[in-house]
C-alpha cells in the first residue's frame, strides 16, 4: 500500500490525535509496530512533530473514524502524495565553476555565432540574459571576461559541445567546422609508431640465433 509522505510524523499524529491501534497505524505508515510502541512510550530516539494525515489530503475523518471501529480495519489512503521531479532549465554549475561561465559564453559567442542563445543557455548552465549581456558587451563584468574554450573550463564535455556546433551549422545552412588542432600531432604519432613497429621487426629479423643445440651422448647424459 501506498504510504503517506511523512510516516513518522503521520504516525506520531494518529497517536496523539486517534484511538486507533498501533498495529493499525503501522500498517498504514509502514512502520514496525515496535516503532509505533516505541514513539508512544516516548522510547524513540527521534522525537518527530506530528503530521495530520487530514489536513495532507491523505485521509478524512471518516476514515479514521472506521478505523477506529473497527481493530481489524486497514486504513486506505486517498491519494498517494506528489513526487517531486525536476523540472527542466539550466544544469548544475558548480559554486567553483559558475565564476568562468561568462568566459566560456563569450568563447561560443566569438568562434560560433550560429550557435543560439537557448543552447548556450542549455549546454552553459545560464540565464539568457547573461548570454544577451555578454553577446551585446553589456555585461557588468564585462572588462575582465576572457573568452576561454568551456571544455578546458570544465563546463561541458567536448562532445556536448561539438554536438550543439553541429546542430547550429546545420539550421544554418553551413558546414559544421572540424577540429584540425592535432591533426599533425596525431598524423606525427602514428608515423613514429609505425616506423618503431617496422624497427621491432626488422630487428627480430636480423637478430642471430642463439639457440644453441646441445647433443648428449650416454656418458655425458649419466654425467648430469
Amino acid at each position: 500500500m501506498t504510504q503517506p509522505l511523512m510516516p513518522h510524523a503521520t504516525a506520531t499524529w494518529l497517536i496523539d490525535n486517534s484511538a486507533l491501534s498501533f498495529e493499525q497505524i503501522a500498517a498504514f505508515c509502514g512502520l514496525h509496530i515496535l516503532e509505533v510502541q516505541a514513539m508512544a512510550d516516548d522510547l524513540a530516539a527521534t522525537k518527530y512533530t506530528g503530521r495530520d494525515p487530514i489536513r495532507a489530503g491523505e485521509l478524512t475523518q471518516a476514515e479514521i473514524d472506521k478505523g477506529q471501529a473497527d481493530p481489524n480495519y486497514r486504513l486506505q489512503i486517498i491519494r498517494a502524495p506528489e513526487v517531486a521531479t525536476r523540472s527542466k532549465g539550466p544544469r548544475y554549475t558548480p559554486v567553483s565553476k559558475r565564476q568562468e561561465k561568462p568566459d566560456g559564453i563569450a568563447w561560443i559567442i566569438r568562434n560560433h555565432a550560429e550557435v543560439s542563445d537557448a543552447a548556450i543557455s542549455k549546454l552553459i548552465g545560464t540565464t539568457r540574459h547573461t548570454i544577451t549581456a555578454i553577446r551585446e558587451r553589456a555585461h557588468w563584468n564585462m572588462a575582465n571576461i576572457t573568452p576561454k574554450d568551456p571544455v578546458t573550463l570544465g563546463l561541458c564535455s567536448q562532445r556536448e559541445l561539438d554536438a550543439v556546433i553541429a546542430r547550429a551549422a546545420k539550421r544554418a545552412g553551413i558546414e559544421a567546422p572540424v577540429d584540425a588542432r592535432l591533426e599533425g600531432d596525431r598524423e606525427a604519432i602514428i608515423a613514429s609508431l609505425k616506423a618503431e613497429r617496422e624497427a621491432l621487426t626488422h630487428q627480430d629479423d636480423e637478430a642471430p640465433d642463439t639457440e644453441q643445440t646441445v647433443e648428449y651422448d650416454r656418458d655425458t647424459l649419466f654425467k648430469r
